[in-house]
């Protein structure tokens, strides 16, 4: 570090125990590993239409009624078999029973930004719960959705990293909080009538690459259209990694042209191993060289995200290090979001000032980089990934208050 650098105060990750964390020596652990190996209900969502199809062959129904249950579904985004009416009244229950069992209910539902954000809260099958926020912008409405259930990646300012990981959703868990999006979208249930549902962020909780088989097959589902699925563009489709390196290679090759954001947060590894725990496996070069890979396999531009913490991250030398490591791999390749983090008073995890910020991001742009500011959501809420369900675990959120929203949101 040179004078010039040092002339700022810096803070270290290791400065303050993890965010969330129950004790003051607690450590990031990182872990693959989930606590439970429950698999959910098997789930239309989790088959191809050919698969489906066996299933109900299977069990000595006709095959072509997958093709009808699957337009109610992904078409009217139904699961309610009175509506149903091209298919034979005694035959509706037991088909919806086998192919379309409830895999999400809603817990907790909170509003925020005027009504133009919903952030739900939804119980798994099993008593997991995983969060899912739906934003309303003037020119597209987003969903970023939940991977997994916890976290394993264990970085220190997240409060999803601090859970754990609890499990992997099956590809229909995932599907299936699209599907609920797209019906409040419908009922114009955010603030301003009805929508169309048009992007989605794997940004939720949970690391998505970690989850592989499950994220390709929900993709899929995403992506293919109608009977096999929504689709939705490709190009509107977001997933978010903190830095699996051998996964970003394969998707690579998967021929779904869907945007990779990279989770960077630092542009070196001396302060990106402590920040992002999985950068003691994969380093900063070989992460952007991945990035860059995948830039020139699918030809979609790659998001760097980059969250600014106060005296941590925010450092002009660092816009620079970051200018510099994007335009040595090629120029127009790349574009940075920095993120503007919530003021959060006596911690290290608070916001820049906006006088670092603006230098940060003037840095950046000197250097011929496309930078954007991220808009940020849900700052009058639990709006950060995993408060909520942090906030229910621990009973915080559950009061009578939030009930009755809940009910009120249902009605």
């Amino acid at each position: 570090m040179t004078l010039a650098h040092a002339a700022r105060p810096e803070v270290r990750p290791s400065d303050q125990p993890p965010e969330g964390a129950t004790s003051a020596d607690a450590k990031p652990i990182i872990s693959f590993a989930p606590k439970r190996r429950g698999k959910a209900p098997a789930h239309l969502a989790d088959l191809d239409l050919a698969g489906r199809k066996k299933v109900l062959k299977d069990l000595g129904l006709p095959a072509f009624r997958a093709d009808q249950l699957s337009r109610h579904y992904f078409d009217h985004f139904s699961v309610d078999p009175n509506t149903m009416t091209d298919i034979p009244a005694s035959m509706r229950e037991n088909l919806v029973k086998v192919l379309l069992p409830e895999l999400v209910t809603e817990v907790v539902v909170q509003r925020a930004d005027r009504g133009m954000t919903l952030k739900h809260l939804w119980r798994l099958f099993d008593g997991a719960k995983v969060e899912s926020v739906l934003m309303r912008y003037p020119e597209r409405t987003t969903l970023c959705v939940s991977s997994q259930a916890g976290c394993g990646m264990a970085c220190p300012f997240c409060a999803t990293g601090q859970m754990g990981l609890t499990r992997n959703l099956s590809t229909a868990e995932i599907i299936d909080q699209v599907r609920q999006a797209q019906v409040a979208c419908r009922e114009g249930l955010l603030e301003g009538g009805p929508t169309r549902l048009s992007n989605i962020v794997f940004m939720g909780m949970g690391e998505p690459l970690a989850n592989y088989k499950m994220l390709v097959s929900a993709l899929h589902r995403l992506i293919d259209p109608s009977p096999e699925g929504f689709g939705m563009s490709a190009r509107n489709i977001t997933v978010s990694t903190v830095g699996l390196v051998p996964a970003i290679k394969k998707l690579a090759g998967e021929g779904l042209p869907v945007t990779l954001a990279v989770s960077l947060h630092a542009p070196d590894d001396d302060l990106r191993d402590e920040l992002i725990p999985i950068n003691s496996r994969w380093k900063v070069g070989e992460l952007l060289d991945a990035a860059r890979e995948y830039f020139l396999t699918n030809g979609r531009r790659v998001s760097i995200e980059y969250a600014l913490i106060k005296d941590m991250n925010d450092q002009r030398y660092r816009a620079q290090l970051l200018a510099d490591e994007l335009n040595k791999r090629g120029h127009g390749w790349a574009h940075v979001n920095p993120i503007p983090l919530n003021p959060t008073p006596g911690t290290i995890w608070t916001a820049s000032t906006r006088r670092a910020q603006d230098a940060f991001v003037k840095t950046l742009r000197d250097n011929g980089i496309s930078t954007s500011i991220r808009d940020t959501r849900g700052s009058d809420i639990d709006g950060a990934c995993g408060q909520l369900a942090t906030a229910v675990t621990q009973g915080g959120a559950t009061t009578a208050a939030n009930e009755e929203r809940s009910e009120q949101e249902n009605r």
